[in-house]
C-alpha cells in the first residue's frame, strides 16, 4: 500500500485535517503527525478529547493508520529514506510555515517536510490564517519557489453548498486535487 504523511498543526480549522485523514485512509496508508497544540484545537473545535496522539487510534482505528507525536524525531519520516507519497500539513500554522521556510527543522512535521523538500516529493500546506502579513506572504513565496502548493481553505460557492460539511469537503478535494488524488467530495464546476 502507498503511503502518505499527514500532520495536523494547532491552528483552527482541525476539521480539515481530519476529513482529510479520513479520506486517505481509504487509499494510503497514512503516517500522521500530532502536534501538542493541534490536541488542544481539537477538544476545543470537535470536542475531540485525547491526551497522546496515539489515543487518536481510538476513533480511526485502522490497521493502515501510524500515528506520531511531533516530539518523535525517530521516526522514520525523518529520514530521506522512507518512501512516501508527498506530505499534507492540514491545517498548518505559521509557526510551522515559518520554520519550514527557514529551514528550522526542529520537530518531525517540520523535519518531515524538510525532507518532503529535498527528495523533492509534493508538499501541499494549507495555512489557515486572515490576513496574511508582510511575513507571512514572504514566507509563502519561498516554499512556493521550491515547488511547495501553498492552499489555504478557502472555501467557494459556485457548488451552491448546503451544509458546512459541503464547505468543507470542497477544502478537503481541493487539496486531494492538488496531490492529483481522484475524488468526487464536491461538484466540479460546469457539472
Amino acid at each position: 500500500m502507498k503511503k502518505i504523511v499527514l500532520a495536523i498543526t494547532g491552528a483552527s480549522g482541525v476539521i480539515y485535517g481530519l476529513r482529510l485523514l479520513d479520506y486517505l485512509l481509504k487509499i494510503f496508508h497514512v503516517d500522521l503527525i500530532l502536534s501538542t497544540s493541534s490536541l488542544k484545537v481539537m477538544k476545543h473545535e470537535n470536542n475531540i478529547s485525547i491526551a497522546t496522539p496515539k489515543d487518536l487510534k481510538k476513533i480511526f482505528n485502522f490497521n493502515n493508520l501510524s500515528i506520531y507525536s511531533e516530539d518523535d524525531l525517530t521516526a522514520p519520516l525523518a529520514s530521506g529514506s522512507y518512501q512516501s507519497q508527498g506530505m499534507f500539513i492540514v491545517p498548518c500554522s505559521m509557526k510551522t510555515l515559518s520554520a519550514i521556510a527557514n529551514g528550522y527543522a526542529d520537530n518531525l512535521i517540520t523535519r518531515t517536510a524538510d525532507v518532503v523538500i529535498k527528495e523533492r516529493r509534493k508538499l501541499i500546506l494549507s495555512p489557515r490564517e486572515m490576513p496574511f502579513s508582510v511575513i507571512h506572504l514572504e514566507n509563502m513565496l519561498k516554499l512556493v519557489k521550491l515547488d511547495v502548493i501553498i492552499a489555504p481553505p478557502i472555501p467557494a460557492f459556485y457548488h451552491k453548498p448546503a451544509t458546512i460539511d459541503d464547505m468543507i469537503n470542497f477544502v478537503v478535494g481541493k487539496l486531494l486535487d492538488c496531490m492529483g488524488i481522484e475524488n468526487s467530495l464536491y461538484r466540479r464546476w460546469g457539472e
